[in-house]
């Protein structure tokens, strides 16, 4: 696997779907996080990213137009001490909940499936990022069905220690448009960070596709104090 850059990866796919992003800074000083959001249907474009105590939330931009909440309202991200937990749905509940249980995130997950919207059956993928010591780590997972088979879940999870800076993964639910929606295949992307948090923000939202991108978060978290800053950005303003 070659290492290969974000802006590029975006720039060659109009529908990725929903992204996670994690990874260690240029300068080594911040663990990365990122997430974004695409719709291609008018429910799913209604949405926009607000705070949530430590984390976020998707709400209706117009509460009038919601159809289905679903599967498209949920808190992709949530805080549990020295964890930030990211993921593309209602999971995000189940790994919160369940490790601070004492459960592992993978034993959190073999409890969740991808997701059940016949025939794209999205997959559910879900990221943790863990601060400790002055040090950091993550993981990422995908839950996913067995190339279109709704009786077989695929379960693959990756883990990251010791982070190099200006280095992070890519995980992604659609590997581009189409119907039914193509799963992601293969491991996270192995992609370069650089840049304080405003230039890689501007840098995702500049190169996801125009007509397909709803809402984008970053947060940039300091390794040694745990202090971060985050920026989120809408269409729906």
């Amino acid at each position: 696997m070659r290492r290969i850059s974000l802006k590029e990866i975006l720039g060659k796919n109009t529908y990725p779907g929903r992204g996670i992003i994690l990874g260690k800074s240029a300068d080594g000083r911040h663990a990365v996080a990122a997430y974004f959001i695409m719709g291609r249907s008018e429910n799913s474009r209604n949405r926009i990213f607000v705070e949530d105590g430590e984390g976020i939330r998707t709400q209706a931009y117009d509460p009038s137009k919601m159809t289905d909440p679903s599967l498209i309202i949920y808190a992709p991200v949530r805080v549990l001490g020295n964890k930030t937990i990211i993921t593309n749905g209602d999971q995000t509940d189940t790994i919160y909940e369940q490790m601070d249980k004492q459960q592992t995130f993978e034993q959190a997950l073999r409890t969740r499936e991808f997701e059940p919207d016949a025939p794209n059956y999205t997959p559910r993928i879900s990221g943790i990022l863990h601060l400790e010591n002055g040090s950091c780590n993550y993981a990422m997972s995908i839950l996913k069905s067995n190339h279109g088979d709704a009786s077989s879940c695929l379960r693959y999870t990756f883990a990251y220690e010791k982070p190099r800076a200006g280095e992070g993964r890519f995980l992604h639910t659609y590997m581009g448009d189409g119907n039914p929606l193509p799963s992601y295949e293969g491991e996270p992307a192995w992609i370069e960070l650089d840049g304080d948090i405003d230039s890689f923000t501007r840098m995702i939202w500049e190169n996801l596709n125009e007509e397909n991108k709803v809402s984008l978060f970053v947060r940039y978290i300091d390794i040694q104090t745990g202090a971060y800053e985050s920026r989120i950005v809408n269409v729906n303003q």
